[in-house]
């Protein structure tokens, strides 16, 4: 067992010794050092001794010392008291560990003693009473972060949610508090509005984690960046696709009410050229790339430098295997721009599959078809069963109650993708998953929705990152 020497006067020091008290261990034995008697309840006499003495007397205190004490804790309100009993134990013990409480944030720095800084300690507390900071565990683990709680608000884009539909890489939801008990996370159990999550891992994964979960509807491109970003390969474009990229951009940024990046690799046209920076408004920015690479390196370069929310590219520069490959390494919802007004739309189409992707996505559907104005429509493919199908339905039903957003919900028996491809014009919304590289031809006989993307490639899609 360890011996644990605790010098304390004062209220600071008796509430202390309660604590210290109330604390479950059989590991420790204490022996507390007061300048006043004062009476304790509930406390085991085999392992707290209390004995009345002046620490500030050497005679009096190198007798207790000559026990073995693992470390020693000054809890004092005496400047003067505290700075003669660290002198006395450093007489009888130059080695010893001391920790002791700084009321007055002016004490100089000594060999062996460990300051804890009352000021410190109460404005880090009073830190986590403020709305929207994250709480830390201070005194778990490394105390840098890496145990954080979080409070679920009403809209929060993790309310109604499955625990299994979260993407939780390099992070894990450790505990749910629920009306003051605790609930033991699996997959299946549903996030509650005003639950408290306990979250471990890596501590700047947690950090956009607590942003995540803060997130309302009518942020996006949040979290994902803060601009809009429209790519442009002249050498793939012709000169009136390109036009009518920037146009839609340029209306895209309007509702996102975000700065717009064009960016132009492998210029050609100088008549283009010229129309496009005719078309700069506030908030939009053009960045020409005359150097010619054979590569779409920079699209990962650009997405971290200009911090990307949403981008935009052409159907004819996401049918290159390349270009995607860099899009889904970066992480960054894709908007596919078809040659179809963009203006015009009405509705957003999202396609129920078995995988679960789509609830990972749910609320950034939402968000998205909130501040487009889109009605959103979920199709159900009644030959595709399975269970996880209708938590989803479930799930959407729950958010569009928050935000108040109606949706309608279709189910149907004949192959959704053959019966989209009669309307006229919509927004198809999927995950973004390695399956927008598997092979066509491997594709053929699937009927997977999210495989089958190409056959809707004449409409405008968005691909959405499933992780955070």
């Amino acid at each position: 067992m360890k011996k644990i020497l605790i010098v304390s006067d004062g209220a600071v020091g008796h509430h202390y010794i309660e604590r210290v008290i109330g604390t479950y261990t059989s590991e420790n034995l204490y022996y507390f050092v007061q300048t006043q008697e004062n009476s304790f309840k509930g406390y085991n006499p085999a392992r707290f001794k209390f004995f009345q003495f002046d620490p500030t007397s050497f005679y009096k205190i190198s007798h207790l010392l000559k026990m073995d004490f693992w470390q020693v804790i000054l809890v004092m309100e005496n400047q003067n008291d505290l700075e003669h009993t660290i002198k006395n134990i450093r007489l009888y013990k130059p080695s010893m560990r001391i920790i002791a409480l700084d009321l007055w944030n002016a004490l100089s720095p000594c060999d062996g003693v460990e300051w804890v800084n009352m000021q410190e300690l109460i404005a880090a507390n009073l830190i986590d009473y403020l709305p929207n900071i994250p709480v830390l565990a201070k005194n778990i683990g490394l105390g840098l972060g890496e145990i954080m709680e979080v409070l679920v608000p009403f809209g929060s884009s993790f309310v109604y949610r499955h625990i299994g539909s979260i993407e939780q890489k390099n992070w894990k939801i450790a505990a749910i508090y629920r009306n003051r008990q605790l609930i033991i996370p699996s997959d299946n159990k549903m996030i509650q509005p005003n639950d408290t999550l306990v979250v471990v891992g890596d501590p700047g994964v947690l950090r956009s984690i607590y942003r995540a979960i803060k997130r309302e509807l009518g942020q996006f491109p949040a979290p994902f960046g803060s601009k809009v970003y429209l790519y442009i390969d002249m050498r793939i474009e012709k000169p009136s696709a390109i036009m009518a990229l920037v146009r839609r951009s340029i209306y895209i940024q309007k509702k996102l009410r975000q700065p717009l990046i064009i960016k132009v690799i492998n210029p050609g046209d100088i008549d283009v050229l010229r129309m496009i920076k005719a078309s700069v408004q506030t908030g939009i920015t053009i960045d020409i790339c005359y150097d010619a690479k054979p590569d779409e390196g920079m699209i990962l370069d650009d997405i971290k430098k200009y911090h990307i929310g949403l981008f935009l590219v052409s159907h004819s520069a996401f049918a290159k295997s390349s270009i995607r490959k860099k899009l889904y390494a970066g992480n960054v919802p894709v908007l596919k721009l078809a040659e179809r007004s963009f203006s015009s739309l009405k509705e957003s189409v999202v396609i129920l599959s078995e995988e679960g992707h789509i609830e990972n996505i749910s609320t950034t559907i939402f968000d998205v078809s909130s501040q487009f104005g889109f009605n959103l429509e979920l199709i159900d493919y009644a030959h595709e069963e399975g269970a996880h199908k209708a938590e989803v339905i479930e799930h959407f039903n729950n958010l569009s109650a928050i935000f108040s957003k109606s949706i309608h919900v279709a189910e149907q028996e004949e192959n959704p993708i053959r019966t989209l491809c009669e309307r006229e014009n919509f927004m198809h919304v999927l995950p973004f998953t390695s399956k927008m590289f598997m092979n066509p031809l491997n594709t053929f006989f699937s009927t997977d929705p999210e495989v089958l993307y190409r056959k809707l490639d004449r409409y405008h899609q968005l691909f959405i990152p499933t992780q955070i």
